[in-house]
């Protein structure tokens, strides 16, 4: 079958399904040009794992802080914008055709693309959170404080250390995130990993949970995931050019 089959097959099961979902990965934010954490260039090349601990936060929030301010202008400058396939799931969103989009990435392109359904397992390099009475607060304000010198930055309301609303090692997920993810997975009749190597628990178990009760498996990926055996149709290619058509293949479809 040609990859133009495919993708028209692909698009006929996810139009004709009541429910899809969708998991992001790494490989839709290098796409537009934020580093991933393994590979050549990523972030354990820079950066000591250990930095990212949750109890490196907790013994010294002001220093990591300092570095976090490093990482931050490094990586999410105002250069980053969404690539095409964000913009393929929030046009499949609009259209009817993706009920919940769950990622892992922290960058908030999915939302700057216009998606409302996004589920943020590694929560949002967008927000602050206070560690003692969790009030949140959108990061810019915060991070201009810590470059000012406040560091770390503390809660308006109860003078509590802010900590980036971000999972660090050591941390759960959030768990209505992650309630939410897998409730999706198990009822969706369609099912599309993007970008993910899947090999990130509890992440890489949503799609295996779909397609063990019955989901169709569509994985588009640069490279072989473990759930490539079990995929219906599978795209190692670049996402920013297979995701768009395979938008094009479901509106068309729909439209017929």
């Amino acid at each position: 079958m040609t990859t133009d089959e495919t993708l028209a097959t692909a698009a006929r099961a996810i139009r004709d399904a009541d429910e899809t979902v969708a998991l992001t990965g790494a490989g839709v934010s290098t796409a537009s040009g934020i580093p991933d954490f393994r590979g050549d260039d990523g972030l354990w090349q820079q950066y000591d794992p250990g930095d990212f601990h949750v109890d490196r936060f907790r013994s010294d929030p002001g220093g990591y802080w300092d570095q976090h301010l490093d990482l931050h202008d490094e990586f999410f400058d105002d250069d980053v914008e969404p690539n095409g396939a964000h913009e393929a799931l929030s046009d499949l969103e609009a259209a009817g055709h993706l009920d919940t989009l769950v990622t892992q990435n922290i960058d908030g392109l999915h939302a700057d693309a216009g998606s409302d359904s996004v589920v943020r397992l590694h929560g949002t390099a967008a927000k602050a959170v206070c560690q003692s009475c969790r009030q949140r607060y959108d990061a810019d304000p915060i991070l201009e404080r810590a470059r000012d010198g406040e560091l770390p930055p503390t809660c308006d309301e109860c003078d509590g250390t802010l900590k980036p609303d971000t999972v660090l090692f050591g941390e759960p997920l959030p768990e209505h995130a992650l309630l939410r993810s897998q409730a999706a997975a198990r009822s969706a009749d369609a099912f599309l990993a993007i970008g993910s190597s899947l090999t990130v628990e509890p992440a890489a178990s949503l799609p295996k949970t779909a397609a063990d009760r019955g989901a169709t498996l569509v994985i588009a990926n640069l490279d072989r995931t473990p759930l490539s055996r079990r995929a219906t149709h599978e795209f190692r290619a670049d996402v920013t050019e297979v995701v768009p058509r395979l938008r094009d293949a479901i509106v068309g479809d729909a439209e017929q």
